[in-house]
């Protein structure tokens, strides 16, 4: 996780460092549904390879904005899901998806 004097002074910024990236961001939107299995998340995001998956959900746990749950099983199972922090950018990703559905339906 980033210390706070790490952040950058742009609050913008920090959000677009926390979830700015393609794949980030579509992760979190399977995430906002229910929680997923690494292969599930990996079949439903269609061109993302299992090095950036791996190293998406890598990132985003060590940020605080998902977590990973592994259950003693065999073969093992492991869960990841929004922590509470995940959770809180709900807004911001619900306004994208109505941005875009209005884009979508003025513009094309």
């Amino acid at each position: 996780m980033i210390k706070k004097e790490e952040l950058p002074e742009c609050p913008v910024v920090t959000t677009v460092g926390l979830i700015g990236s393609k794949w980030k961001l579509l992760i979190m939107r399977n995430l906002l549904v229910r929680p997923w299995r690494f292969n599930e998340l990996q079949k439903d995001l269609a061109g993302i390879s299992q090095k950036v998956l791996t190293d998406s959900l890598r990132s985003m746990e060590s940020d605080g904005i998902v977590t990973r749950t592994v259950y003693p099983e065999v073969p093992p199972k492991v869960e990841y899901a929004l922590s509470e922090l995940g959770e809180s950018m709900r807004p911001i990703i619900k306004s994208m998806e109505a941005w875009g559905k209005s884009y979508k339906e003025n513009n094309i």
